[in-house]
């Protein structure tokens, strides 16, 4: 009993977590409207543009430190990398 409940609720926490395309698109969206763009405009498409380079550059972030991890400066020298 108890490790259902257990089980069921980080299912309901792994599931709230994620959000469908539509959704992020639709957040976007709304987050444009707030600045005071109106849609089918440029400046609409610009801030929907950009909102889409800031998760890429954040999303390139997190990975390449997943991948390289965090460079204290310890090496051989500056910029070296020690694999």
């Amino acid at each position: 009993m108890k490790l259902g409940l257990i089980a069921a609720f980080g299912l309901a926490l792994l599931g709230s977590g994620c959000v469908t395309i539509a959704e992020r698109r639709a957040l976007d969206e709304e987050r444009c409207r707030s600045y005071g763009f109106r849609p089918g405009t440029d400046g609409y498409a610009n801030c929907l543009l950009h909102i889409e380079l800031d998760r890429s550059a954040s999303r390139r972030v997190w990975v390449e430190r997943d991948y390289y991890g965090p460079y204290y400066g310890y090496g051989f020298g500056y910029g070296f990398r020690r694999w």
